[in-house]
């Protein structure tokens, strides 16, 4: 999984995807999923185990979590709700919000 964190002016935000989605476009009907290099890649982005992921989403305020993997990480740890994961084409999206 790639693991990305940067500081913005609204807190700490976390991209994560699984690598062999990095550059894929997904669509589902009237939604598109496109994992670009410059959010979820780039020289910030590392190359993360599930314990790195974890950790890397309590630092978060936001959080955009693509791929089977890595959404699965997410549920497992009990940071994303099952039931708020979007399946979009061949891939799973989850977005985490602290407040």
């Amino acid at each position: 999984m790639l693991l990305r964190e940067r500081e913005t002016a609204e807190g700490t935000l976390v991209s994560v995807c699984d690598a062999d989605c990095l550059g894929e476009t997904y669509e589902d009907g009237p939604m598109t999923l496109e994992v670009t290099e410059e959010f979820y890649g780039g020289e910030d982005a590392v190359e993360a185990s599930a314990e790195a992921v974890v950790a890397g989403l309590h630092r978060a305020q936001v959080a955009n979590i693509v791929g089977t993997e890595a959404v699965d990480v997410a549920v497992e740890a009990g940071l994303v709700d099952e039931k708020t994961v979007l399946d979009v084409a061949e891939t799973r999206h989850a977005q985490l919000l602290w407040l």
